[in-house]
């Protein structure tokens, strides 16, 4: 039976200890909505990039484990990052390796993704609905929710499932989380798999957001062209307002060479035991480069120092509560006849 009155609410999908690497030493910190009708304003850490149950598991004896768990792992990247600002660079490779696995999950474990998760899916399921045809409404229900629909029950899901958003889709906190720690796992890799740079600021600053993973594209890229982390050109990860990490292009190393020459492994090699990072001073530029990105890739919320408000970019987007956007055939407007119909006599 669940007992929420003994487990955790307000789960942070940001970090608490991460936050305190952007706030003062009585741990407040300033927020700045991305919503320009909202005013910038100054709280606890403790108040911020939080959802109430984010991470609890309905049915289990305890149901904040996940939330427990989490814990652990971030624990553990806050006593890598600390060690990092003494000096320590680069790690060992394990823990280099919790460190990749750490940044991964910060790119997914955010409302945006939990949100990008349920777009996908009602634009998935509106193009099933819609492409099968209105009478065949009463067959999808059957075979993908396993009930006899009535007739107002199948015009209900007509017009639901086919109008323009598709229809409403809820994942649960199971589902996100284990869309969570697979995709972590997945992307950990591109991160390990770079040279990472190290960046130390003395009067510059960085600011973090509610998605502080930051990917890069190729400046010589066409604007549409799209970016993953297989491709981008570079991610940035602002671990303190005094310290940046960079993962670089590791193709610029190799991309000279021959695909067969020998020279390629022990270049990979090196990459990923980290004897090709290195530590750089933090410049104007570079400042820019992360504080523009961190800022363009944010979904709601710019976090900072309540001092470095001159280091937020003056031109912010409006919120963006997904990651991804579907185009094209799922925006097709449905008439009611089966698409198959259509074109086979189309075809005739």
């Amino acid at each position: 039976m669940l007992q929420k009155s003994n487990a955790a609410k307000l789960h942070h999908y940001v970090p608490q200890g991460y936050l305190r690497g952007f706030a003062t030493d009585h741990e407040r910190v300033t927020a700045v909505p991305l919503d320009r009708a909202r005013e910038p304003f100054t709280t606890s850490v403790k108040n911020v990039a939080a959802r109430t149950h984010f991470h609890t598991v309905e049915g289990l004896m305890k149901p904040d484990e996940f939330e427990k768990m989490l814990s652990g792992v971030e624990g553990d990247a806050m006593g890598i990052i600390r060690r990092l600002e003494t000096g320590e660079f680069p790690l060992p490779k394990e823990d280099r390796s919790a460190l990749s696995f750490y940044v991964a999950l910060q790119a997914v474990r955010g409302p945006d993704t939990r949100t990008t998760m349920e777009h996908l899916q009602a634009k998935i399921v509106r193009v099933e609905i819609g492409a099968s045809g209105r009478k065949n409404v009463g067959r999808w229900v059957k075979e993908n929710l396993g009930f006899d629909a009535t007739e107002e029950q199948a015009q209900r899901i007509w017009d639901e499932g086919t109008q323009p958003a598709g229809p409403p889709i809820t994942f649960s906190n199971l589902a996100h989380i284990q869309h969570m720690v697979k995709a972590a796992g997945q992307l950990s890799p591109y991160i390990l798999n770079r040279p990472w740079s190290l960046v130390r600021f003395d009067r510059r600053s960085l600011i973090t957001s509610d998605a502080p993973v930051s990917l890069i594209p190729n400046p010589d890229d066409e604007p549409w062209k799209g970016v993953g982390f297989g491709t981008a050109w570079g991610i940035s990860f602002p671990l303190t307002r005094k310290l940046g990490l960079l993962m670089d292009n590791p193709m610029v190393m190799i991309e000279k060479l021959d695909a067969g020459d020998p020279q390629i492994q022990s270049i990979r090699a090196a990459i990923i035991t980290g004897k090709t990072d290195r530590v750089q001073v933090g410049t104007t530029v570079m400042e820019r480069l992360f504080n523009e990105h961190t800022a363009d890739n944010a979904s709601e919320y710019l976090y900072r120092h309540p001092d470095d408000e001159k280091f937020v970019p003056g031109e912010l987007h409006e919120p963006r509560l997904t990651n991804v956007s579907v185009n094209g055939f799922t925006d097709a407007e449905f008439d009611g006849d089966p698409w198959f119909e259509r074109f086979s006599a189309s075809a005739d």
